[in-house]
This record gives C-alpha cells, sequence and structure tokens, in this order.
C-alpha cells in the first residue's frame, strides 16, 4: 500500500529487515552460554574426590547462569523493539531521501555503461533450441548490465552465444505438455529476431521462486516486463497480475526509480542498525551473563554452599580416594617398619677404626702406637733393658754346626754369590 509513498514503504521494509536480527542474537547468547557450561564442567572436575560437593557446586553455577541467560536475551530483545520503535532518519550516517533519489538516478544514468558489472549467475533451460519445438537443454546463463551470455556449465569455458540487452522485453508464457517447469520469454517488441532466427528466448526454472528472481536481476539490468492494459487478452491480464503480486513493478520509469530510492534508503539504515547491534549486543552479553557470573563466582558462591544445610555429606571422599588413601597408609606403615629393621641392625654392628695410612718418607717414632682395642706395655728403657739380662757368653773357638741338607740336594746358591766353599761360616756377632 505504500510503495508509492516513499516514506511508508521505507518503513514497513526496514522494519522487517531489523525484526530478522532477533534470531541471530538470540542464537549468539545461546552459543555463550553452551561455552561457559563446558568452561564450568571442566573446573568441577577437579573436585572428583568430593563427588557431592562436586555435583550441588556445578548445579548452583549452572542455574544461575541459566537465570541469566534469559535476562540476557530480554535484554537484546528490548534492544531490537526500541530500534523498531523509532526510525531514526536524522541520524548522522544516514544518507537521506534527497542522496537517495540522486543517487539512483546517477545509477540509472551509469548503469547501462558497467559492462562487466555482473547481476546474476545461474542455470536455466532454453525450451526453443532443440531439435523439435518443446525440447530443452540446461545452460550456465550470466546475467550483466548490458548482455545475457550463456555457457556449456559453471566453469565459463565454453561460451554458447552473447545476447545484447538492448530493447528486449520479458513476459510469461505457459508451459508445454511436455514439461512442467516455470517459463518466461525475453522478446523484442519490434518483432526483430532475438537469438539466430528464433523470435523470442524461452527460458525456464525448476520453480516459481527462481523465476521471480530471475525476472527481478533482469529489471535491474533494464529489462522490464511487456506493458499490460485492461484491454488487453485475458493472458496478458495474468501476466500483469502475476507481475503485480511478484514485486517486480512494471515499465514505469517513476515507479522504478521511487523503488531504487527505497532501496537505497533502506540499505543505508540498515548499515546503521546492524552497526549498533554489533556494538551492543557483545557488551550486554559480556555485561549480564559473563561478568556477574564470574562474581557470583568469587563472592556468593560459598554462601550459597552453606545455605544448603548439607555440608557434612557433600565433604563426604568417594570410594576410589579412600581406597587410594588406604594403600598410601599401607605404604607408609610398611616403609617405616622397614626403616626400623635398617636402623637396629647398624645398631647391632660394631665397626673398628681404620689403621693410619702408610708414609714411605715418614721416619718412625720412638715410642711405639697403640690403640684402645689392642693396648701394648711399653717396653723400659734401655738402661734398665740391659742391667736387668744377663750378658750373652763368650764365643767358643768351636764352628757353627752345619744346617743340615734338605733332601734331593741343596739349595743352589742365589746368583752373585759364590758357593757355600768360597766363603768362611759367619760370625755371630757378640756385645762387649
Amino acid at each position: 500500500l505504500g510503495l508509492f509513498t516513499p516514506d511508508m514503504a521505507f518503513d514497513v521494509v526496514a522494519k522487517k529487515q531489523i525484526e530478522m536480527l532477533k534470531n541471530p542474537s538470540l542464537k549468539l547468547i545461546d552459543l555463550v552460554t553452551e561455552e561457559l557450561s563446558k568452561v564450568v564442567q571442566g573446573a568441577v572436575s577437579k573436585m572428583q574426590r568430593y563427588p557431592r560437593l562436586r555435583e550441588e557446586t556445578e548445579r548452583i553455577i549452572t542455574t544461575y547462569i541459566r537465570e541469566k541467560e534469559q535476562a540476557c536475551k530480554d535484554q537484546i530483545m528490548m534492544l531490537i523493539d526500541c530500534e523498531l520503535a523509532y526510525m531514526n532518519t536524522n541520524h548522522e550516517d544516514f544518507i537521506g531521501f534527497a542522496n537517495a533519489q540522486s543517487v539512483s538516478q546517477n545509477a540509472e544514468k551509469t548503469g547501462r555503461k558497467l559492462g562487466n558489472q555482473v547481476i546474476r549467475k545461474g542455470y536455466m533451460a532454453i525450451h526453443n533450441l532443440g531439435i523439435m519445438k518443446g525440447g530443452s537443454r540446461d545452460y550456465w546463463f550470466v546475467l550483466s548490465s548490458e548482455s545475457l551470455s550463456w555457457f556449456k556449465d559453471e566453469e565459463e569455458k565454453d561460451k554458447k552465444y552473447m545476447l545484447p540487452l538492448d530493447q528486449l522485453k520479458l513476459r510469461d508464457i505457459e508451459s508445454t505438455f511436455m514439461s512442467r517447469r516455470h517459463m518466461f520469454a525475453v522478446y523484442n517488441p519490434e518483432g526483430r529476431n532475438v537469438f539466430k532466427d528464433f523470435k523470442t528466448l524461452d527460458l525456464s526454472c525448476e520453480s516459481e521462486d527462481d523465476v521471480a528472481s530471475w525476472k527481478a536481476s533482469f529489471l535491474r539490468a533494464g529489462v522490464y516486463p511487456e506493458k499490460t492494459n485492461s484491454e488487453g487478452s485475458s493472458a496478458e491480464g495474468e501476466d500483469g497480475r502475476s507481475e503485480g503480486s511478484s514485486g517486480l513493478g512494471s515499465v514505469d520509469p517513476q515507479l522504478e526509480r521511487q523503488v531504487e530510492t527505497i532501496r537505497n534508503l533502506v540499505d543505508s539504515y540498515m548499515k546503521i542498525v546492524t552497526k549498533t547491534c554489533r556494538d551492543l549486543v557483545p557488551k550486554i552479553i559480556m555485561y549480564l551473563m559473563i561478568n556477574d557470573a564470574k562474581a557470583f563466582i568469587n563472592g556468593e558462591l560459598l554462601a550459597n554452599l552453606y545455605a544448603t544445610g548439607d555440608t557434612q555429606n557433600m565433604m563426604e571422599e568417594s570410594a576410589d580416594e579412600a581406597l587410594k588413601r588406604e594403600e598410601m597408609l599401607r605404604m607408609y606403615h610398611a616403609c617405616k617398619e622397614a626403616l626400623k629393621i635398617i636402623g637396629d641392625v647398624s645398631t647391632a654392628t660394631i665397626g673398628t677404626s681404620a689403621p693410619p695410612p702408610f708414609r714411605p718418607n715418614s721416619s718412625y717414632s720412638s715410642e711405639p702406637q697403640t690403640s684402645p682395642a689392642n693396648p701394648r706395655k711399653v717396653p723400659p728403657p734401655a738402661s734398665s733393658y740391659n742391667s736387668a739380662r744377663p750378658p750373652p757368653p763368650a764365643p767358643s773357638g768351636r764352628p757353627a754346626p752345619s744346617v743340615p741338607g734338605r733332601p734331593g740336594g741343596s739349595a743352589p746358591p742365589p746368583p752373585g754369590r759364590p758357593g757355600p766353599g768360597g766363603l768362611p761360616p759367619p760370625l755371630i756377632p757378640s756385645r762387649r
């Protein structure tokens, strides 16, 4: 209803676009909540020694996060509702109606000169190029602001044809009995051939939505639907109704400029709204969920644990921890008993000190060394020894008795010495 009034049309379209921001924002909160739950589970997993305390701690923190999640969702929904409540067209970044109109006019003047600007790509079928009427074949189409080209496939290597868009129009055609695809045709109003010997180029898509999308793309390229009037045929009337219901506009240049102006206005305002949401939504989540949850864990978690009134049961250890503690105690007592036995053996063993090391260069003392373990008497002085012991008898003139020989002969004399007959027997020293 407000299509011919730019402000009303802008208001309707912009609000629909703003409304679509709710689902992504709620999805973001769900992702943050899931990540916080994983962090909490990883933290409480270190409390496996006390399973009841771990379960109670996880329950309290998770419940608090869920409460903050709902509060955060409500706050973000209120933010989007505030954007919907008032359309601030006086924003400094808003393009304004006058600027949007000038932009659309400049685009209309320069749009036909942008030959390399691709508007749409996709598969469509051509129906009047087969051997028999009604045959079809799929091609990859590339629609630009100046031409329509089609290729064998999406690689765009084998180019089949390039059709200029000058003075071409669109119209709907009925599907043939051999095909149930939705069809439309590109033709020249002056009756000239469009492609080789064909007056029209019959195209089709899989669904009606694809046909409407391609028509909108042709409209951006300057190919308008055929003009309809009240006195036209029923088929043309049906075409006009389909065009009106699809919102493709007509050949009226004024209406096309208004549509382009509204599109520029909506694009400009949605940039402002999305910029605001991208800035405020993470801040709301950080303030209401993450920072608040941190403050709760640091300040109020312990009080909530005591408030349950079941601290004795929460501090009960798990069965695995009890078995582990008993095993450690058993090992402790076994090691203690082993150390006691080693100490008793060391006490019963008597040890003696090692003798002093032998020093060949040192002179011996006149007094013998004694040890406490093997005491020796100190020999008397030399004077008393000589006085107490009688002098030895004087030597006689008899020779000393010979040493009896060993069986088997006497031992050979040592080398370097003469035999027994060479020297006289040794004399016994006498003390005078």
